[in-house]
């Protein structure tokens, strides 16, 4: 049967970002606009997921998770072709298994298939990525000793078969309520701290990562080179509002300014062919999510 009460504390280990991510939600679709009024390359993205807990036995959970991007490329004075270049698309499905142990500990591992591509043609293995995580969250809330204000430590790694990163990624990522009304969160692919004004009205500042990559399915000649995939990673900082209309569902509104902007055509070494963009811009992001 579907369970969710401990899925606060589950539910970080399931949905990860192109890099990593931590999120408590079981359902979101959001929008978020990165314009650059210095050269005009918009970069539009519309995303939705979900995640759906079903326990298999006692603190022993199976959780399908599903996910869809789809980012709206506006590209000015580059020296190649847009025509193929108006969007790209991303589908990733994903099964994890989770266990709780008698102490403050739960484990798990997640696998999961990403498609993420221009799609101009049919789709070819280049479009496929593969994925593969583990990790272990320690969360004192079920401890005898917790003392109210909340502490969760996670602790993992991640692989996936991106060109050129051949290598495991470390996840770490530690929360703390420290006051009734304040917390705050170091990790990547978010750092924050919150305050609450009431039940309703949280206000938070931020320092956090955006990113994508896709194959481009024909690839780019650019000065003799060959450009087979597109890329961005953005680091920014900023302010966020959440309006909650019941302690679930909730209404999220982020702007903010990058700090670094690396907007780029790669070769599958990741050597750069083409750097589209890198100059600091505004960011906006918002939307609607149900988490717990």
């Amino acid at each position: 049967m579907i369970h969710f009460k401990l899925w606060r504390s589950l539910i970080p280990l399931l949905i990860s970002f192109p890099i990593w991510c931590q999120t408590t939600d079981l359902f979101r679709v959001e929008y978020l606009y990165v314009p650059n009024n210095k050269s005009d390359n918009e970069i539009q993205r519309f995303r939705g997921l979900f995640q759906l807990p079903i326990k298999v036995g006692e603190g022993n959970y199976l959780v399908v998770g599903g996910e869809y991007h789809y980012i709206k490329l506006d590209f000015q004075d580059v020296p190649f072709s847009t025509e193929d270049l108006g969007s790209v698309q991303r589908f990733e499905g994903c099964l994890g298994y989770l266990f709780k142990t008698k102490s403050d500990w739960i484990f798990g591992v997640r696998g999961g298939l990403r498609i993420v591509s221009n799609f101009e043609a049919e789709i070819v293995n280049e479009d496929l990525i593969y994925l593969l995580s583990g990790y272990a969250i320690r969360d004192r809330k079920k401890s005898e000793n917790y003392d109210g204000k909340r502490d969760r430590f996670i602790l993992g790694i991640l692989y996936t078969s991106t060109p050129g990163r051949n290598f495991p990624l470390p996840i770490i990522n530690y929360y703390r309520e420290f006051h009734p009304d304040w917390t705050y969160t170091l990790g990547i692919p978010k750092t924050n701290i919150r305050y609450k004004f009431n039940q309703n009205n949280h206000v938070q500042a931020f320092v956090g990562l955006e990113n994508f990559f896709a194959n481009i399915q024909a690839n780019k000649t650019i000065d003799g080179k060959l450009a087979e995939n597109i890329s961005m990673t953005t680091v920014l900082g900023g302010l966020g509002y959440e309006y909650y209309f019941t302690e679930h569902l909730l209404y999220y509104g982020y702007a903010g300014y990058t700090i670094l902007n690396d907007f780029r055509l790669r070769d599958d070494d990741r050597n750069t062919i083409y750097t589209i963009d890198d100059r600091n811009t505004m960011y906006f992001r918002t939307g609607i999510k149900f988490k717990f």
